[in-house]
């Protein structure tokens, strides 16, 4: 891409969406202090903020790199003490012959009471957006060779496993432990992204309590300071250097990307600024519109030899306009409520594989040196990934 229109439009795509994602950590950590605290939201928002951007704003992504360790182990370790000990908890409360399981609707076990095929489906299309997610994707373009991708793949899928089967763990004991303990004021059931927070205040030595909801803010530090590293390059490499100052110095790149992260940040913070804010809600239209707009151009790329520049381009904008205008659409009032059920990702992700094939075929197909570098990393990985 000769003329950069690729470039602005990923700049643009990650810019819209990572705000949005960036509001969702921004609600997370503000959700953290408030029960922490008893901060009031508006107080704590900025408070949980504060904690992220100052340490991306003084050490960008070396510091993100090297805390990013640290928050990980922090991370898996109190999901998986988290749930044995709320499990114990619970069996100790128990009377004879009794099972935590007695403590649970019934309902809560069967993955597909109340689904429908079009919910299953929307379920199982968060896969797709594990495939576009730049924080994500970054961490594997930063290996030093495709020898390491088979370790870093491992890891990676283990990592992932544990720590939901950790999160799925804490919210079913967690239900079973507030059904039997009726006289605790519970403050999970206005808000049940709070269920870890609650778990381990009540059940933990103030001291390990205070390690485990530090892992909550290290999970938000290590997502958010990603978010905001990757709209602050978008912004000064994506765009102010390309275009404004091509001869800028790195000195002068720098403070610029601090300024964008500043930018970015204030913006997260004016779009979390609303207390009834769900951080789940903020997630999910950022991980589709992720996944739609980059999904299916980085599969075909590494998958299709034919893919083309203006396929790319075409992909993206299709399975980004398409999120955003599915989940603007109040399909209800248009007679189709159904649609209204559809995770927004699954029209996106096929809208845009389409845009990327039937674009790719009827422009010209990629110089010679582009099918030699497509097969020279084909080999690569086949003999090393």
């Amino acid at each position: 891409d000769e003329n950069n229109i690729l470039r602005i439009v990923t700049a643009m795509v990650i810019l819209v969406f990572f705000t949005v994602y960036c509001a969702s950590g921004v609600v997370a950590g503000a959700r953290l202090f408030e029960n922490m605290f008893g901060m009031s939201y508006e107080t704590a928002l900025w408070v949980g903020a504060l904690c992220t951007i100052a340490y991306v704003f003084v050490g960008g992504f070396l510091a993100v790199s090297w805390t990013d360790t640290i928050q990980a182990a922090m991370m898996i370790t109190a999901l998986l003490l988290a749930p044995v000990i709320a499990y114990l908890a619970v069996q100790g409360q128990l009377q004879p012959g009794q099972d935590w399981h007695s403590l649970i609707d019934a309902d809560k076990f069967d993955l597909f009471k109340g689904q429908t095929a079009i919910g299953i489906l929307s379920l199982a299309a968060w896969g797709l957006g594990y495939f576009g997610q730049p924080h994500i994707l970054v961490r594997f373009m930063a290996a030093a060779s495709v020898r390491h991708i088979p370790n870093a793949r491992r890891i990676g899928m283990v990592w992932m496993f544990l720590c939901l089967f950790g999160s799925i763990g804490v919210g079913y004991f967690g239900i079973a432990y507030f059904g039997s303990h009726p006289e605790i004021p519970n403050t999970v059931a206005a808000n049940n992204e709070t269920v870890f927070v609650e778990i381990s205040r009540l059940l933990f030595n103030p001291w390990i309590a205070g390690l485990l909801l530090a892992a909550i803010l290290a999970a938000v530090m290590s997502t958010l300071s990603c978010q905001l590293l990757v709209c602050s390059s978008a912004l000064t490499q994506d765009l102010y250097k390309t275009f404004l100052r091509r001869g800028a110095s790195d000195h002068e790149l720098v403070w610029v990307g601090r300024a964008m992260v500043l930018l970015v940040s204030v913006v997260a913070i004016w779009l979390a600024s609303d207390p009834n804010s769900e951080v789940l809600g903020l997630v999910s239209y950022a991980w589709a519109g992720f996944g739609a707009a980059f999904g299916p151009v980085v599969l075909l790329s590494l998958m299709w030899p034919r893919m083309t520049r203006n396929g790319a381009l075409a992909g993206m904008l299709v399975g980004a306009l398409t999120v955003i205008i599915w989940k603007k659409t109040s399909w209800a009032a248009l007679g189709m409520p159904v649609l209204d059920t559809v995770y927004e990702i699954i029209p996106g992700f096929l809208l845009s594989t389409l845009a990327v094939v039937v674009f790719s075929l009827i422009s010209p197909p990629p110089s010679a040196s582009i099918r030699q570098t497509f097969d020279e990393v084909e080999t690569d990985v086949r003999e090393h990934g």
